[in-house]
């Protein structure tokens, strides 16, 4: 019985300066979410995301998508893309790009708006 104990004892001596599990981790990366939840862009085309010059996502309407991203600045370009759908080809536009700073461990949001001068994002709040 006493051998049992000490072993135990020893064991869960052990298992005290163990490295303890996080579920946080190294937050050195940063969520970009980008929505097109609302109706602001009154058209029915696909919409193309760009990251740094890289296709990286499609939206349609009511659709949202998130992003794992290390920190530092991105490059967020938005374009109609040709589709299926009347009045979705391929023309002339806007390429300009908003350049974001992301932050480790921030949760950024942002909603895709329309203006005189093209798509564009605009700040949301998460709201959860």
């Amino acid at each position: 019985m006493g051998k049992a104990a000490l072993g135990l004892i020893g064991l869960l001596g052990m298992v005290a300066f163990a490295p303890q599990a996080s579920a946080e981790g190294n937050s050195d990366y940063s969520v970009l979410i980008i929505s097109r939840e609302r109706l602001e862009v009154a058209t029915s085309c696909e919409i193309g995301i760009y990251l740094n010059d890289q296709l990286s996502a499609r939206l349609f309407q009511e659709q949202a998508t998130s992003f794992n991203l290390p920190a530092g600045t991105v490059d967020v370009r938005l374009r109609l893309l040709p589709g299926q759908a009347p009045g979705c080809n391929n023309g002339i536009e806007n390429q300009r790009s908003t350049t974001l700073t992301l932050q480790a461990g921030q949760i950024n949001k942002y909603r895709i708006a329309m203006d005189q001068y093209g798509l564009n994002l605009k700040r949301a709040s998460l709201e959860y």
